[in-house]
């Protein structure tokens, strides 16, 4: 496990590395570079987004006056983003549909990057204290690694990602494992 880490400031780290993922698959000059790329991504938003599902969307749906509507948009946008990332994985990277799918799937997810840290992450940090957050930051590192490490379009709520997600994550470590 890394060293702890404020909750926001932990995400918005993901998010540029996401960010810079994305550009090397949408980059990469071979195949293999885009393969690799890509299963980097695929792995890091999985678990990023069953670690925020998890851990930071129950905080907003209470945080804040308006934070369910906050938590139900972004959560809509992560279960069309699960379901477009598993498309992309059915895919080979040099499949045509491959790239035509993964920019807008990229744009989709940067604009839901935005979304979260200009709408959720600004209204968490006026509303939770420090400590708290801090102690999120903790509780995200934790469910990240159980995660499962490729998408489950089926898991749309909370509840089914903290229920399903450790026996999800055994059988896709296991897969990847295998693939290896």
């Amino acid at each position: 496990m890394t060293e702890p880490m404020n909750a926001i400031e932990l995400l918005e780290d993901q998010h540029q590395h996401i960010r810079s993922l994305m550009s090397l698959v949408g980059e990469a000059e071979t195949e293999q570079v885009r393969k690799r790329a890509f299963d980097q991504l695929r792995e890091l938003i999985a678990v990023h987004e069953t670690a925020e599902e998890i851990v930071i969307r129950p905080v907003t749906r209470r945080a804040f006056p308006g934070g369910e509507q906050v938590a139900d948009a972004r959560m809509a946008e992560e279960n069309e983003g699960k379901s477009v990332l598993a498309e992309l994985e059915k895919l080979d990277v040099t499949d045509p549909a491959f790239a035509k799918t993964f920019a807008e799937f990229r744009a989709a997810v940067e604009e839901h990057a935005q979304h979260e840290e200009q709408l959720e992450f600004r209204a968490l940090r006026d509303h939770v204290d420090g400590e708290s957050l801090d102690k999120m930051g903790q509780r995200i590192q934790q469910a990240e690694a159980a995660a499962p490490t490729h998408p489950h379009p089926a898991a749309k709520t909370t509840a089914t990602n903290a229920l399903l997600g450790p026996f999800a994550s055994i059988a896709d470590r296991i897969r990847d494992a295998l693939a290896s």
